[in-house]
This record gives C-alpha cells, sequence and structure tokens, in this order.
C-alpha cells in the first residue's frame, strides 16, 4: 500500500480526511478517505481510520472488508502483529453483532499468528478479552476476574489506555456477576472517567459507556445508570454522524426517562431507538435482523402504552419485542393482569422466573407477588416476596431495596397486618422518592391508604389518595387514575354496603366481569362473587343489570 502521490487531489483528501477524523466528523472523514484510497491507496493507519468511520457511520460490512484486506496486506509485508490486530478487531465486531463461528475464525487466526511469532504485545491481551467474555457467560465470574486481571497488566505494562479500560471493564461486571457490586461500581466509575476524559479511543469509549450501563442497570443502580446515560448521550450528540451507540443510547435513555416520570420524552427517544436499530432486513420475520437492542426499545415501547391503559397498542409492541428476541415479561404479564387474566400473567412469570437469570429475577419476582395478591394466593406472594427480600438484603443498590419494600408491604396489607405494613410501605415511599421515581412511589401511596383505611383512618387514606391522584394525572397514568377514583368514592358507603362492597358494585356498574374486578383489587375471584351476593341482598336487588342501576341511582359510578 502507498499513501497516493503527494501533492495531487489523493493528499488533499487524505488531509481532508485525516483532519474530519480528529475531529471526529465520521461521515466526513468516510468520504474523504474512501476518496483518497479509490485515488492512490492508504497506508495501513489511514486504512485503519477508514474502517473506524466506516464502523461509527454503521457501515459494518465495509469495515468488515476492510480490516479483512488490512490483513491481507500486513501478512504479505510480514508484519505479523499488524495483521493479528486487523483479525482481532475483525472478529471482535463480528462477536458484538453475535455472528460467534466467523468471529471465532478470525480470533483463532489472531492467536495463531501471535503465537508462531512468539510476540510479546498488547494484542494478547485484547485476545484474552473474548475469552473472559465466554468465561462470564459460562458463569464462571472468579475465572474471569483472573483473565481481566491479566488484561490489564498487559494494558498497564504496554501503556495502552484502551486495554486498560477493557480490563477495568471486565473486573467490574466479574465482580458484578459475584454479588459485589460496590467494587464493581468503583471499577465501572474508573472506566467512565477515562471515557469522558477523552482517553480512550471512539470505538472502546462507546463500547464501554454501553457496558457500563447495562451492567449499573443490571445491578440495580440507577443512580449511576442515570448519570452514564446523561453522559452518553451528550457524547453521542458531539459526533452527530455516530450509529453504533446512538440507538442503544436511545434504550438506556428511555428506560431512566420512564423511571424518572417523564414519558413523552420516553416515548420519543424508544421511538427512535426502534427507528434507528431496526434496519430493514430480507430475512423472515422469525428471523428478524437488526441490533441486539431492537428487542429493548419495543420493551420500552410497550411498558409505555401499558402505563397509559393502551392495551392493544400494547400487546402489539410486546410481540415485536418477543420477535426481536427480547422477553416480554413482566411487561407481558402485567399487562394480562389488568385484562383480568391473572392466572395467564402467574404462569408466564413462573416460566420466567423458572429460566431467568440472576439480574432479571428481582423484577420478575415483583410482579409475580403483584399477580398474585391479585388471584388470591397470599401465601405464594409471601414466598415470592421474601425471597425479593432476601435478595435485597445482599444488596446495597436502593432500587432493589424500595421495590422488596413494596411488596413486601403488599403482602402484610394482604395478611392483615396493616401497621406493620405501613411502617414497611412508608420506607418504600421514601427509597422510590430519594431515586425521583414518582411512578413508583405514587403507586406505594395507593397501598398506604388502603393500610390507613384497614385501620379505620379515613382521612389519612384521603391525603395518601389525593396525592398519588395527583402524580397519576400528571404522567396520564390511566388505569392508575381509574383505581383511585374507584377507592375514593368508595370512602363513602351507602345502603349499609361495607367499603369493600362500594368497591366491587362501582366495578361491576361499569361491566367489569368478576375476573376484572378481582383483578382491580387485588382479590380472589371467589372473594368477588361473595361481596356480590353480599351487595344483592343488601339492597334487594337479584342481577347485575338491577345492581348497576341502584349504583347509579346513589352517585356511585
Amino acid at each position: 500500500m502507498n499513501g497516493g502521490a503527494r501533492g495531487g487531489p489523493t493528499s488533499r483528501a487524505l488531509d481532508r480526511g485525516r483532519e474530519s477524523f480528529g475531529r471526529r466528523r465520521w461521515e466526513d472523514a468516510w468520504a474523504e478517505l474512501s476518496h483518497a484510497d479509490d485515488e492512490g491507496g492508504l497506508g495501513t493507519a489511514d486504512l485503519e481510520r477508514l474502517a473506524v468511520a466506516a464502523y461509527l457511520t454503521g457501515r459494518d460490512g465495509e469495515c468488515d472488508a476492510l480490516r479483512e484486506r488490512g490483513h491481507r496486506e500486513c501478512l504479505e509485508r510480514g508484519e505479523d502483529v499488524a495483521a493479528a490486530r486487523c483479525a482481532f478487531w475483525l472478529g471482535f465486531g463480528l462477536l458484538l453483532r453475535g455472528e460467534e463461528i466467523r468471529a471465532g475464525g478470525w480470533l483463532g487466526r489472531a492467536r495463531r499468528l501471535l503465537d508462531e511469532g512468539g510476540h510479546d504485545c498488547p494484542e494478547r491481551g485484547y485476545l484474552l478479552v473474548p475469552v473472559a467474555i465466554a468465561q462470564l457467560g459460562a458463569g464462571d465470574p472468579a475465572a474471569a476476574h483472573a483473565t481481566y486481571e491479566r488484561v490489564g497488566e498487559l494494558g498497564e505494562r504496554f501503556g495502552d489506555p484502551d486495554l486498560c479500560a477493557f480490563g477495568r471493564l471486565g473486573l467490574g461486571e466479574a465482580q458484578a456477576a459475584a454479588g459485589r457490586f460496590s467494587e464493581a461500581a468503583a471499577l465501572f466509575d474508573e472506566v467512565m472517567v477515562a471515557a469522558t476524559a477523552d482517553e480512550l479511543s471512539p470505538v472502546v469509549a462507546g463500547i464501554a459507556y454501553c457496558a457500563v450501563i447495562e451492567a449499573c442497570q443490571e445491578i440495580l443502580d440507577l443512580r449511576r445508570a442515570r448519570a452514564w446515560t446523561s453522559a452518553l448521550t451528550q457524547w453521542c450528540a458531539a459526533q452527530p454522524d455516530l450509529v453504533p451507540f446512538r440507538g442503544q443510547c436511545l434504550v438506556h435513555r428511555a428506560e431512566i426517562l420512564l423511571l424518572q416520570g417523564a414519558w413523552p420524552e420516553a416515548a420519543a427517544a424508544a421511538g427512535q431507538a426502534c427507528e434507528r436499530l431496526a434496519a430493514p432486513s430480507d430475512r423472515t420475520d422469525t428471523e428478524a435482523s437488526g441490533h441486539p437492542a431492537v428487542g429493548g426499545a419495543y420493551y420500552q415501547v410497550a411498558e409505555l402504552h401499558r402505563l397509559h391503559g393502551l392495551v392493544a397498542e400494547a400487546e402489539a409492541a410486546y410481540r415485536e419485542c418477543s420477535r426481536w428476541g427480547r422477553q416480554p415479561q413482566p411487561g407481558l404479564a402485567l399487562l394480562r393482569l389488568a385484562q383480568g387474566r391473572g392466572d395467564v400473567a402467574a404462569a408466564a412469570l413462573r416460566r420466567a422466573l423458572a429460566e431467568a437469570p440472576a439480574p432479571d429475577r428481582p423484577a420478575l419476582l415483583a410482579a409475580l407477588v403483584e399477580v398474585l395478591l391479585a388471584t388470591g394466593d397470599t401465601p405464594a406472594a409471601r414466598a415470592a416476596a421474601d425471597e425479593l427480600a432476601a435478595l435485597a438484603a445482599r444488596s446495597d443498590a436502593e432500587l432493589l431495596r424500595a421495590t422488596a419494600a413494596q411488596t413486601s408491604g403488599a403482602v402484610l396489607r394482604a395478611e392483615g397486618r396493616p401497621v406493620e405494613a405501613l411502617a414497611t410501605l412508608r420506607a418504600a415511599w421514601r427509597g422510590w422518592h430519594q431515586l425521583d421515581v414518582p411512578h413508583r412511589a405514587a403507586r406505594v401511596r395507593v397501598l398506604l391508604a388502603m393500610a390507613c383505611r384497614d385501620l379505620g383512618d379515613d382521612d389519612a387514606a384521603e391525603m395518601e389518595l389525593d396525592a398519588a391522584r395527583r402524580v397519576f394525572a400528571a404522567l396520564g397514568a390511566a388505569p392508575d387514575l381509574a383505581r383511585v377514583a374507584v377507592l375514593t368514592r368508595a370512602a363513602d358507603p351507602v345502603g349499609g354496603l361495607t367499603e369493600r362492597e362500594v368497591q366491587v358494585l362501582r366495578l361491576v356498574a361499569t361491566g367489569r366481569t368478576n375476573r376484572v374486578v378481582a383483578a382491580d383489587l387485588v382479590l380472589s375471584e371467589k372473594t368477588v362473587a361473595r361481596h356480590l351476593a353480599n351487595i344483592f341482598t343488601k339492597v334487594g336487588v337479584s342481577s347485575r343489570a338491577a345492581a348497576t342501576a341502584y349504583a347509579y341511582e346513589h352517585g356511585l359510578v
């Protein structure tokens, strides 16, 4: 390879391409360096720049071809280490895209080149990274930890910031997998300092951002996930041509915005992520192609629809989420519960828990508790809540502790222990409030209101419901608003009806079946049927239609 004729148009294109690359104008770098390559061919360093520009602008096929070409040309010149480096990045890129067989071939070739030449170089450290990833995937964090320590040592010895970052990132993931979340968080912060200080190459910085944010979400460290998502968003915004990380950035951003209560912004981010990540495919519907994060983007879309009460739209989005290979639980189960299909929801969650990795269990357990309480299976709900509490006791993740307190409080109330429920639910509310998660904090206030009513304190219950109503109205959480309306009007019983009987009557008068009423009020269908029989007797009617008329006559609807 050569650099093109000096002083000619190739030289000007090459200079402009290098300048654009340095300024991180990736589309311009791709265009100018491609032009220079067409006219005179690029040297090794500039060919790598062109490959990076291709990768960062979403041209994966061109990037692969350029690295394969660089590998061949380095071999022809007898530059084994450079050839191995090209082979590594080609294989690692394939690995990140899920093409494990091709990736293994290129990584194996890189390893053979170094072994045959007896080379002591940083590339040996890079080749250890896929080994450690496989060890983590096989559930062996101790082995991965040892491998990543070696990666870091090689990075320090050769003064390679990218390799050092890979080592610290991997050590953090190994610590997280072993349940040592504080140690993991400290390592993640160190990696992010290097990324935000612009000490890493663009490709490694993007990998680090996405991996750290995903890891923080897995260990339920909401504060860190929020902070580094903001940093990633700014990093991407400074590079408008960036493609590989921008879509994934939007998925992370949607997750954080949803929790923060910025639902319109979350919907916009999730929708954009779906568009950017779901690249057109010539495969069949059962062979969806595209970025691995696209399923997560559709899941966020589905969750927002569910929380707004848009059942059909949520159903469609959950199906898209599944089509792209992402588990649609626990959201789909909670949608089924809202449809009055608690038995279906419970079965789906139990199936998901049977195969769920450790990071997914808390959300599934919390949803299972909600479903089991709605179907009247309090003992099973207690067992699930206890498992969640045990997980929280071993963790310093505030989000997990708030979730566990909320589920435990709900179970305590169902067990007829309102005083204990109040104390636990207030701890849950404080947790959500401190984390700035308004929707979940408001749902806890509904539980607090119900516990206050159990103790005869209707004034406190009314204030809790009013506070929850304001949050739900601001968010547009229609299903939650409807439930608060039922609970609020049930505070003024008529006709000798108990508070719970009024609640049942109001829902029956809106046309709900016993199953749906049970789901709305967290009761069993048998309990709803018993309440309905008592209502008929007390108000002197013999049918649902007559009971509905009574409800309208007495202002209960």
